[in-house]
């Protein structure tokens, strides 16, 4: 069920269930296939980036400013860790070898993926839950560290970074935003919806 809130604003105070998708057009439709849960979300930090802007000036002064469009950017993400379905996917690696090990090399072909996710806000103490979907991007490759325990356990998280395009529509989309949810339930089911993951 959509919220309906009282307060002029919204803040946020969460980030959960970031999914990935292959991305298609074909004669300005878009499509998505093949979703599947990325991991569990940790963070995500979005860098839009737009055009110069383009002002007219008329009798001595700006008469006129061109909007500024959308041309790229970068998403982050953090989870808590992939497992390897999911590295395979979003990095097009091959399945693996008959005995388990996978091949990371020139065969890779991570191709276009769309990146969703849901964030949690409170306004005028209301909770809502709002999905998002990064239509087109790519991921970079994977950086990977890790530590050796001492005393206590000491989490250690992966942050992926992925380019992002416009989309092959007319309107050259690059971001759906959904409803504002009651429960991140209703808002999950919405995304995997977009998403085309109907089980």
């Amino acid at each position: 069920m959509p919220v309906t809130f009282t307060e002029a604003g919204k803040v946020v105070t969460g980030f959960s269930y970031p999914y990935v998708a292959n991305y298609a057009a074909s004669e300005g439709t878009i499509t998505f296939s093949g979703a599947m849960e990325l991991a569990r979300g940790v963070s995500v930090q979005l860098s839009p980036e737009t055009s110069d802007s383009n002002i007219f000036y008329a009798n001595n002064q700006q008469a006129e400013s061109g909007p500024n469009r959308f041309t790229g950017g970068t998403v982050e993400l953090e989870v808590d860790g992939l497992l390897i379905a999911a590295e395979r996917f979003i990095m097009g690696l091959p399945a693996a070898d008959e005995d388990g090990w996978t091949k990371q090399g020139d065969t890779a072909n991570p191709g276009y993926k769309a990146i969703g996710y849901i964030t949690r806000y409170m306004s005028g103490g209301v909770e809502s839950f709002t999905p998002t979907i990064l239509v087109k991007t790519k991921f970079h490759q994977i950086e990977a560290a890790a530590a050796t325990q001492e005393e206590e356990i000491d989490w250690q998280t992966q942050s992926l970074t992925a380019d992002l395009f416009r989309g092959d529509d007319t309107n050259h989309s690059w971001k759906y935003i959904g409803a504002d949810f009651a429960t991140e339930a209703e808002a999950r089911t919405a995304l995997r919806t977009k998403l085309g993951l109907t089980a």
